[in-house]
């Protein structure tokens, strides 16, 4: 009877101090960044609770996985102040040694394609590569922009697209002379050389996609409230959309392709256009201001980090309504869909 007792009050003890027994990540995840609590947090889609949280050091702003989905790269921004990736182990749910990036201060933006993390460096101005295989930065080029911010790196490899905040611009760089192929494999190398074109559009652009056909780019002027219509092939502006967007953080299509959804970081709202009429078809309230946006793969929901409520937005994409909330932390920001394979 006295063990019996012991147990119980043991029990009621573990229970009473938050323990709760680890679970694997699932096959799709959701991962979430806490910039106040400097943590990222792996949410299970299906239930929407958050089932880890790793520390992933000072100021992280974006979050990106690898392609096997083990794997997920966090830039540590601080406008400069910090040069490093961290870097989370998904499947073990912990941290591993962070990346050092040396002179690249203030990575923000990140891609994983062709096996590979490519980021801005802010401070830097440029663009870069980390290889996980050789563990070493294996390419630079600098874009002569101030706050090279976002980045796109086409599935080939050829061409790479980045917003370049302070300076109002996109740059559309590509591999010269080249339809396809990867980038030589270290900085001046022979492979070849890269052409930068600057295509002036609104103040304060950062957030950006790629349309699903690859023929534009759509870029949300925080400063103008505009959005810029950018033509691929003649790397010109054929049209900017009075959208009211002032503040504009992301800017992400459907997986459809058929609407761009916006979120404002000073803004209640997630503006939502379509994508042949170029009109605003809705406003959806989300909270106080949104940030970081990223769509289900299958087009059923997105998700969207209200910084200031301190949670993200679960948005259905048929009713465009929000059908639910995530608590990851205060101050959510960089958000990603990764699926293990």
């Amino acid at each position: 009877m006295r063990l019996t007792l012991s147990l119980v009050i043991l029990l009621a003890g573990v229970i009473g101090s938050g323990f709760i027994a680890a679970k694997e990540t699932p096959p799709d995840a959701l991962l979430v960044l806490s910039k106040n609590d400097q943590t990222l947090a792996i949410v299970d889609p299906a239930s929407l609770q958050v089932i880890a949280r790793i520390p992933v050091g000072h100021d992280p702003h974006e979050v990106i996985a690898s392609a096997d989905g083990g794997t997920a790269y966090v830039s540590n921004y601080g406008s400069g102040a910090y040069n490093t990736l961290a870097v989370v182990d998904l499947v073990a749910q912990k941290a591993s040694a962070p990346i050092d990036l040396g002179a690249l201060r203030g990575p923000h933006g990140l891609a994983f394609v062709g096996g590979k993390t490519w980021f801005t460096a802010e401070a830097a101005k440029a663009i870069g590569r980390y290889d996980p295989a050789s563990q070493k930065v294996d390419w630079i080029l600098g874009t002569g922009q101030n706050r090279t911010h976002m980045i796109y790196v086409s599935s080939d490899m050829a061409r790479i697209v980045t917003t370049n905040v302070s300076s109002g611009t996109v740059s559309i760089i590509e591999k010269a002379g080249s339809q396809g192929g990867p980038p030589p494999s270290a900085p001046g190398g022979s492979a070849g050389d890269w052409n930068e074109t600057v295509v002036r559009v609104g103040s304060g652009s950062e957030g950006f996609d790629v349309s699903r056909d690859g023929r534009e780019i759509w870029v949300a002027n925080a400063g103008d409230g505009t959005v810029s219509i950018i033509d691929l092939a003649s790397k010109q502006v054929t049209e900017t959309l009075a959208a009211d967007v002032k503040s504009a953080n992301r800017l992400k299509f459907t997986p459809d392709g058929k609407s761009a959804l916006i979120s404002m970081l000073r803004g209640p709202d997630v503006t939502v256009i379509d994508y042949a009429s170029h009109k605003t078809v809705k406003r959806i309230a989300v909270g106080h201001g949104a940030a970081g946006m990223v769509m289900q793969p299958d087009g059923a929901r997105a998700f969207v980090s209200c910084s200031p409520d301190d949670y993200v937005a679960v948005i259905d994409l048929r009713s465009l309504e929000v059908v639910g909330h995530i608590d990851v932390g205060p101050n959510p920001d960089g958000i990603t869909w990764v699926t293990r394979r």
